[in-house]
């Protein structure tokens, strides 16, 4: 859709190196000129192909891990199967059929014997093999060519139609009761029946058994490719920026739309419809939903074919699979599809996209022209070469050009149903037109030559850069923020099958790739999701600040949480130092009022050790007569020389009913019953001295007789 205009000069020799330069670079003679072998070896390293399609296959057969390999599956090691289908290696060599994929899925009751016979009825014997199939249903979706039934329409083979027949698998909670058959034939009635005349043409329903044959009326490849070049020319013409240099608001007569005159806005429009091609695009999706409703809402079997089954036919099973399957609809079953339906099972890339086969060099000259959509090169010898009848003769110009947008067709499609079901699709637009641009731009060899097997013989996985490999690197720099990724996509929401009704059906133009160059602000339509794509980035990163703040606050929190812990422990501990101080304290306090009522005074220090006690009950001032640190220092009780006897001797002499004689009855653990004091057998006087701080004159105590009152008797 971009076209570049070179000005040169008047009676310049630039014009014709340039015009050999483009030729040669545009359209290279070898496939080796290619930029993806020149460029040398790629980082985006492409894995083998052949291993991504036996990993479909096992998921359409409902085995979840790999069951095989590609080598083992070849050369017969491995058999793969289920219920009802397995993986035949009958094409492994592509003897059979050298643009079928080397290993194919068919019916379980179908011998490789009988899939070699079947393949001889149809074109370019390309067979009757499964594309899709339901693991809950056991519907299936097939593709193959055209039958060759001749002329008057009356050839038969019993292996093509016991190959059908197996297709129609018995539906699943009835015992009689077979599924239907709908033979979908992608091409208009005239073009089938004219193809009869050359040993093509389309099957009976009488010789197929509860089976119905339907139309669906798709151009063929050079009605495509006329159509995009009418758009390509509308949108040039009528866009803001014209490859003439000229503004659409200038051109004539000053407005695009004439002036605002109805006729010449009447005009424009029509030049839109007149191009085809957004008529087109509604029959691809007509014809996808109709096959889609058939097999989701009626379990029916649908074959699918055309002419040659590589155009049309893959369009249609392709798109119905993505409308049936939501696996799909993501990027990686998106992949997956691709690699299936359009490389494995035989696109012609090369002669569609105008590139240089493997087998031959597309060397016949051709217009750089804003008028032609491309060059006009040669197909492939090969194609032409292999098959059963030749193909239908278009028209000389026809014949030297087999490019079709054909892809590209099919890529808008399914832009316009992401268009419908924004919440169905993985992908993005701008993941849509990315695909494109690579597949265009020769620097990967997914895409290139027109078969498996070509891109096999010419080594295209092991010299090439992988497209795959090289997007899925761009989406990992960003992660979910990528503009691959579908904003809105969400999965829960379209579990099941896709089933537009035909009043959705109204494509409109893919602004994001049919308006970029020439309506480069007007092409910007999803102004909106890049809006919120902005801020689901900033959510991102706040998302991820949270999780951060998060993370602190938790390691806050368990710090905080231990240090409560450590501040309980010293609270229970500052409680029970304060419990004891308390005790001390009425312990102290009592000590005081015992001593007081004894006549003496105590006195502590600061940290509540006594420190002397003075005697008062005489009347006669005393020296501090006891320390507990004296008793530490000395061993013994110090005693004052100078008084003629004791503290105790004194205060009993003085007052037979002493205070302290008092104290002493109340507190002694050893008073007999009568009341009587033991003293001093019960030994109470070093107790007595040490509790209340009393300083005894032992040698009063040595004086006493034996035979005095105080003691009792044995």
């Amino acid at each position: 859709m971009r076209i570049i205009v070179f000005g040169f000069r008047s009676r310049t020799k630039q014009r014709r190196a340039v015009y050999d330069a483009l030729l040669r670079c545009t359209r290279p003679a070898r496939l080796w000129d290619l930029y993806a072998f020149a460029c040398g070896r790629s980082r985006f390293g492409n894995t083998n192909p052949k291993e991504r399609l036996l990993n479909e296959y096992f998921r359409l057969l409902g085995l979840k891990s790999p069951q095989a390999s590609a080598r083992t599956i070849e050369d017969g090691s491995s058999v793969v199967s289920n219920e009802c289908w397995r993986i035949s290696n009958v094409n492994s060599n592509y003897t059979m059929c050298a643009t079928y994929p080397f290993a194919l899925l068919v019916p379980k009751s179908i011998s490789d014997i009988e899939i070699q016979q079947a393949c001889t009825f149809r074109a370019r014997c390309r067979l009757p093999v499964i594309t899709w199939c339901d693991p809950g249903t056991r519907a299936v979706l097939a593709r193959s060519s055209q039958p060759l039934v001749g002329l008057m329409m009356n050839m038969r083979s019993n292996a093509d139609e016991k190959l059908v027949a197996a297709l129609l698998t018995q539906l699943i909670g009835t015992k009689e009761q077979k599924r239907k058959l709908y033979i979908a034939d992608a091409r208009p009635r005239k073009n089938a029946l004219a193809n009869g005349a050359m040993g093509g043409g389309s099957e009976s329903s009488a010789n197929y058994f509860q089976s119905e044959i339907v139309f669906f009326g798709i151009d063929n490849i050079h009605a495509m490719r006329e159509s995009l070049s009418r758009l390509r020319d509308y949108v040039d013409t009528h866009g803001a920026t014209s490859s003439d240099g000229m503004s659409s608001f200038l051109r004539h007569g000053g407005w695009t739309w004439g002036g605002g005159n109805l006729s010449s806005m009447s005009a424009s429009v029509s030049t839109l419809g007149d191009s085809g091609w957004l008529i087109h695009v509604q029959s691809v999706l007509a014809g996808s939903s109709w096959i889609a409703a058939r097999v989701a809402l009626e379990s029916a079997t649908v074959l699918v074919h055309c002419s040659d089954g590589w155009d049309r036919t893959t369009q249609l099973v392709s798109l119905a699979s993505l409308l049936l399957d939501p696996y799909y609809r993501t990027i990686i079953g998106f992949q997956a599809l691709i690699e299936k339906d359009w490389l494995a099972f035989g696109h012609p890339f090369s002669d569609r996209a105008g590139m240089p086969i493997a087998s031959g060099s597309g060397s016949m000259p051709f217009e750089l022209s804003r008028q032609s959509s491309t060059g006009s090169l040669s197909p492939s010898p090969m194609r032409q070469a292999s098959g059963s009848f030749p193909s239908q003769a278009p028209s000389p110009s026809h014949a030297q050009n087999n490019y079709s947008p054909i892809f590209l067709q099919w890529v808008d499609c399914v832009s316009q149903l992401l268009r419908m079901y924004p919440f169905a699709f993985e992908f993005s637009s701008a993941f849509l037109v990315d695909l494109l641009d690579c597949v265009l731009s020769c620097r990967f060899g997914n895409f290139l030559c027109n078969s498996e097997k070509e891109r096999q013989q010419a080594g295209i996985s092991d010299s090439c850069g992988c497209l795959w490999m090289y997007l899925a690197d761009l989406r990992a720099s960003e992660g979910s923020s990528h503009v691959h990724y579908n904003l809105f996509y969400d999965p829960t929401k379209h579990e099941g099958p896709l089933l537009p009704p035909a009043a959705a059906l109204a494509p409109t133009v893919w602004p994001q790739f049919h308006l970029r160059w020439t309506c480069p602000s007007e092409a910007q339509a999803g102004e909106v999701e890049a809006i919120c794509r902005n801020m689901a980035k900033k959510i991102s990163e706040l998302q991820k600040a949270k999780e951060v703040a998060e993370a602190k606050a938790k390691e806050t929190t368990s710090t905080v949480e231990s240090l409560t812990v450590e501040l309980r422990n010293e609270k229970l501990s500052s409680s029970s130092a304060w419990n004891l101080t308390k005790r001390a304290r009425k312990e102290i306090a009592a000590i005081k009022r015992a001593m007081q009522s004894l006549g003496c005074k105590i006195h502590f220090s600061e940290d509540s050790e006594c420190v002397g006690i003075e005697n008062n009950a005489a009347g006669i001032p005393q020296k501090s007569i006891y320390s507990a640190s004296d008793e530490e220092s000395s061993g013994y009780f110090q005693h004052d020389n100078k008084s003629d006897m004791s503290v105790f001797d004194t205060v009993l002499a003085d007052d037979p009913v002493n205070p302290i004689t008092r104290v002493c009855e109340s507190i002694c653990p050893l008073r007999t019953r009568d009341g009587g004091c033991r003293w001093p057998d019960a030994e109470c006087a070093r107790f007595g001295s040490e509790f209340v701080g009393l300083k005894a004159n032992f040698n009063a105590l040595d004086r006493l007789s034996i035979y005095d009152s105080y003691f009792q008797p044995e």
